[in-house]
């Protein structure tokens, strides 16, 4: 953990497949399966797995609703709900054991190019649920309350993604770091206090990113 993963598909220098994008296509993989299997058989009276799921879904509505209302958490959940799971998913994977160890197998959010990638993608999100909110209000509020703003109001609108990205990725790089260098110290003890406070940690990571996401998303689309 803490270091950055070999290259092992070159693809230009750019979109080079390192250990956290195996990791990534293999946790989409396991989300895309156990969100088939959950919603394959679903029952009036729900099983333990099928209560589980709805008891999460549930959570996470409520913690949205209570940021941006119930209208828009439920009109925009499938994308915010989305964010919040695979990035908690994400995070925690770095907790297996033997993760990080291996150059073939890395966190996702420990690599700039995916933490990069999911502001990119919440981004071009808000600006088309801005669009789609309202044409006039979308442009207005970029000159508002002056004209002047403008150039300030732009330069925000592509800080926002980027500024998600980087804590995403220096909170959860760190946290690595530090425990892979306790871990050379003091092989026992000190990691296992460090993972335990990373279950803790990699939760709120997950919940600010999202958190952060849901308030920019409510002023993009407040014209509704």
């Amino acid at each position: 953990m803490g270091e950055p993963s070999e290259v092992l598909i070159p693809i230009g220098g750019i979109l080079d497949v390192t250990g956290e994008v195996v990791a990534m296509w293999v946790l989409l993989a396991l989300l895309a399966v156990l969100s088939v299997l959950a919603t394959r058989n679903m029952k009036e009276r729900p099983g333990k797995f099928q209560n589980m799921v709805e008891c999460g879904i549930e959570y996470l509505d409520g913690f949205f609703a209570g940021i941006i209302g119930k209208r828009l958490s439920r009109k925009y959940f499938f994308f915010l709900g989305s964010l919040f799971i695979f990035i908690i998913f994400a995070n925690y994977s770095g907790l297996i054991p033997g993760v990080g160890l291996t150059k073939y197998f890395a966190a996702p959010t420990s690599s700039l190019s995916v933490t990069l990638g999911l502001g990119i993608s919440t981004f071009c999100f808000l600006q088309i649920a801005g669009l789609c909110a309202g044409v006039k209000h979308y442009f207005k509020r970029f000159i508002s309350p002056i004209a002047f703003m403008l150039p300030l109001m732009v330069l925000d609108e592509f800080i926002k993604p980027a500024s998600l990205a980087l804590r995403l990725f220096g909170n959860v790089f760190g946290e690595e770091t530090v425990t892979h260098n306790l871990y050379d110290l003091l092989p026992i003890g000190a990691p296992v206090i460090m993972m335990v406070l990373s279950l803790l940690f990699c939760a709120i990571q997950a919940v600010v990113f999202t958190m952060l996401t849901s308030i920019y998303l409510e002023e993009a689309v407040e014209a509704e």
